[in-house]
């Protein structure tokens, strides 16, 4: 066989494994996804696919305070838990990720494990061991014990996604503006802000939706008789498949694509901008 033909079966067949693959692999992300919109839309009194209509029932009645007060009383609990988790994360994981990127590799290779530590110990143990601590030192469960938690496993994702920026900044800019007279808050907050700006967006988002949904953290450590929304749907789902769980999917479907169109649209704009003249 002449070598071009080979070359080109080569080249197809490399094309064929890596696209294939690719395809495979997003079908398997993407098709549960769809899967789960399809069933929010179920005319049905129980989650079942196909669905065998069309209806807006579960969504008219998953935001009826009358239908889902239980629901709307974990939601506003998980988003406080989201919330405050995020911006305890942005105190933390910021000033971190600057501070590593400016001290020496030597140094920042060796401290920066300890900071990454937390990803790589599941949620279920860090959550019973935390329990555990706090029981010892007599401190009952908490919303506030929640968030800590989130914290201290996820805050390490906005380390992550803010360091990745943090590390690729020209120091020469800093320079550049302490030398035309602005001090090192105002260097900070119209320089190397909004250049950190897409890092730290998507690790504000990353910790949000991983507050959101974790399960292991709230269960050992929220209050007794204090719903939050992955627990209540875990129930929902054991208990009797109730349809609602698949128009909360939706919703939460919708505002992470919200969430992300909004970062990529904002980001551009809080780039510091080259003056003319």
């Amino acid at each position: 066989m002449p070598k071009r033909a080979i070359s080109r079966l080569s080249s197809i067949s490399y094309g064929l494994f890596v696209y294939g693959l690719g395809a495979l692999c997003l079908a398997f992300m993407v098709v549960p996804v769809l899967i789960s919109l399809i069933m929010s839309f179920t005319s049905a009194q129980t989650l079942k696919f196909p669905p065998p209509g069309l209806s807006l029932r579960w969504y008219a009645a998953l935001f009826d305070p009358a239908q889902s007060s239980i629901i709307h009383s974990a939601a506003a609990n998980t988003l406080e838990i989201a919330v405050l988790a995020v911006l305890a994360s942005l105190v933390f994981a910021v000033p971190a990720s600057f501070g590593m990127a400016r001290i020496g590799a030597r140094r920042a290779n060796a401290i920066e494990p300890l900071f990454l530590a937390p990803i790589v110990l599941p949620s279920l143990v860090y959550g019973l061991a935390l329990l555990i601590a706090a029981n010892l030192l007599h401190i009952s469960p908490s919303i506030w014990l929640v968030v800590l938690a989130n914290v201290v496993v996820f805050g390490p994702l906005m380390y992550r996604a803010t360091s990745s920026i943090a590390t690729q900044l020209d120091i020469s800019l800093e320079e550049a503006s302490s030398l035309l007279g602005a001090n090192r808050w105002d260097t900070f907050r119209r320089i190397t802000l909004p250049l950190l700006a897409p890092g730290i967006f998507a690790g504000m988002f990353l910790v949000f939706i991983q507050s959101i949904e974790n399960v292991s953290l709230a269960l050992f450590l929220a209050p007794a008789g204090t719903q939050v929304l992955p627990l209540e749907m875990f129930a929902m789902l054991t208990d009797t498949l109730d349809p609602r769980i698949a128009a909360i999917s939706g919703v939460l479907i919708a505002i992470a694509i919200l969430v992300l169109i909004a970062v990529q649209r904002l980001t551009p704009f809080l780039r510091p901008q080259r003056s003319e003249g």
